[in-house]
């Protein structure tokens, strides 16, 4: 029967494992050094890109919000995409191209860099939080003359920041207008009542445009009448009753949060309205590689990348062969104890439970088997040698008296010579029974058979013997069974142990054979067996009194033939022992027994 060995302990298990381990292990690392180095380097080179992108982006932006239309762009385009040796598109936002720095791919499906628009910029570009350029100033714009007035207003509120512990410094605006900047933090907002007169004043240009706006707001937000939006110069608003009207005056008029907002809306898109003249339109921008037809972020690997690549594979693949060449040591270790054990003719000191586990196990079996094996065989040729030697001996030292006039040759004597020829006889049929037994050759030729029958037979055939020794030969048989068997190996069965039973059964004592269907039983009332001999009674050439020679004690053989030829017939024989009161032998035949 094969057994096989549990997944868990199996070899071909654990070099799955040990492949699938050092294949996550190499894919891994080499992942892993290809996601950092293309990420290194896509990084490298989108970082490149955008701050190319940004440059162009700010110097359009910068052309758009300071004219009115793109004539002027052209060269600008041209300048700055031969010193980044890029192609630099510009299109309308139906696809129209306004400026093109050098031929190539059609970019009509291609995806915009960015799109500049003065009035909605691209916050992930600028980086600010308004969304209208500051250099958008169309109608805003301060004249020279008001600056004069404006300018002295903010030297006023610098004196005031400065009064208050603080620092600051005077700007101006795109629009011309000055404005104070802070240059330390003011948490605590101690520096607020100094901007109020600044930011409330306005020049008669910007007065003109902040009231449009105002109005504009106002339609736009849905306020009624007298309601409406003001717009102070630095583009924050309030809600009055009168289009003049000052938060100071009393006119000024609370809004919820969401009205606020929407206002804050309102003033951005009517600013927008304002402002639309003085800009150029919104364009598409494309900034691609000269030979390419859409923004493309390739890259090429850098002498320290490479060098990265080449020295990680090196490691991965040397870590490989390590682990590998480790793994296959262990693995082969085993091996080589089993090959030595079998030069050596030892156990192999294997405690594995994989399948060399399991080889070496079944080698120190085989070998053991082999050693008692070789054991039992040279004490059979020493036994067979002994009980051959024996008859031989006394069959020469009578022949030898004979030549030389010390015996008569008489009837007696050729009594005695016939006596031992047929104990070699019997000596030699019972080794060739076995020797077939072992070789697979004991032949039997079974027919249905009346076990009463063969007992008769073999009760008849020992009264001399039995009567000899004062021993009392009894056979009982219920009904009468019939067997499938071999009738002369059957007798030659029960005569072996009714043969021993009577051996060992002292005068006045009794050996019954019986019968009951399949089952044939062998009882005497003799010395019995002690416990310790009882499992070696089958074994070849074991005597129960070692003092007891082949003529009083058997050649040992009986038994062991018993069981052979009982097990040819497939039963079972059995024993049980009770020491100082007998021994029982039990046969047990299949119902339909074959060879």
């Amino acid at each position: 029967m094969t057994i096989r060995v549990p997944a868990r302990h199996s070899l071909v298990t654990k070099l799955l494992v040990t492949s699938v381990l050092i294949a996550i292990a190499a894919i891994a690392s080499t992942a892993w050094l290809a996601t950092r180095t293309a990420t290194r380097a896509i990084s490298q080179e989108r970082g490149r890109s955008l701050t190319e992108d940004k440059g162009v982006y700010d110097m359009l932006v910068t052309y758009a919000a300071t004219h009115p239309d793109w004539s002027g762009a052209p060269a600008l385009i041209q300048a700055r995409a031969a010193r980044l040796d890029r192609r630099i598109t510009l299109m309308t936002e139906d696809r129209a191209v306004i400026a093109d720095s050098a031929t190539g791919p059609s970019l009509r499906t291609a995806r915009p860099s960015a799109v500049v628009d003065p009035l909605n910029l691209d916050l992930g570009l600028t980086g600010g939080s308004d969304r209208i350029d500051a250099r958008a100033i169309g109608p805003f714009r301060v004249p020279p003359d008001e600056r004069t007035v404006l300018g002295k207003l903010a030297a006023d509120e610098l004196s005031c920041v400065r009064g208050k512990g603080l620092s600051g410094r005077i700007e101006q605006q795109p629009s011309g207008r000055p404005t104070v900047t802070l240059t330390v933090p003011d948490p605590a907002g101690i520096a607020t009542e100094c901007h109020q007169q600044l930011a409330a004043v306005a020049g008669t240009s910007e007065q003109k445009a902040l009231r449009t706006l105002g109005r504009l707001a106002t339609r736009c937000a849905g306020l009624d009448p007298p309601l409406e939006v003001q717009v102070r110069p630095d583009f924050s608003t309030y809600v009055a009753k009168a289009p003049d009207a000052e938060p100071s005056d009393g006119a000024f008029v609370p809004v919820s949060a969401q009205d606020a907002a929407r206002i804050r809306g309102c003033v951005e898109k009517s600013r927008r309205t304002q402002l639309q003249p003085y800009v150029a339109p919104p364009a598409l921008l494309f900034v691609t590689d000269p030979s390419a037809g859409a923004d493309q972020s390739a890259f090429t690997l850098s002498p320290a990348n490479t060098t990265r690549i080449a020295t990680v594979t090196g490691a991965v693949l040397l870590a490989t062969i390590i682990v590998t060449i480790l793994v296959g040591r262990r693995l082969v270790r085993p091996l080589r104890a089993l090959t030595e054990a079998a030069d050596l003719h030892t156990a192999a000191p294997v405690s594995t439970r994989d399948e060399i586990g399991r080889l070496a196990r079944a080698l120190h079996d085989s070998a053991a088997r082999r050693e008692q094996a070789e054991t039992q065989r040279r004490a059979m040729v020493s036994d067979v040698a002994h009980e051959l030697r024996t008859p031989l001996t006394n069959i020469r030292s009578w022949l030898e008296a004979a030549q030389d006039g010390l015996a008569p040759t008489d009837d007696h004597l050729l009594g005695l010579l016939h006596e031992e020829a047929v104990l070699l006889q019997h000596i030699i049929d019972d080794l060739r029974d076995l020797a077939a037994a072992d070789a697979g050759t004991l032949h039997i030729h079974p027919e249905p058979t009346y076990v009463h029958d063969v007992l008769t037979q073999v009760v008849d055939s020992h009264r001399g013997t039995a009567g000899a020794t004062g021993v009392h030969l009894v056979i009982d048989v219920q009904d009468d069974p019939v067997l499938r068997a071999d009738p002369v190996r059957l007798r030659q069965i029960v005569g072996n142990l009714v043969s021993n039973g009577i051996r060992y059964t002292p005068p006045g004592g009794t050996v019954t054979v019986g019968a009951h269907a399949t089952t044939i039983v062998v009882r005497d009332t003799g010395t019995g067996i002690s416990a310790e001999n009882l499992p070696k009674i089958f074994n070849r050439f074991w005597r129960g009194d070692e003092s007891r020679s082949r003529t009083t004690g058997g050649s040992g053989l009986g038994l062991a033939i018993a069981r052979q030829l009982t097990e040819a017939h497939g039963g079972t024989i059995e024993v049980r022992s009770d020491p100082g009161r007998g021994t029982v032998f039990t046969i047990r035949l299949p119902a339909d027994a074959d060879a």
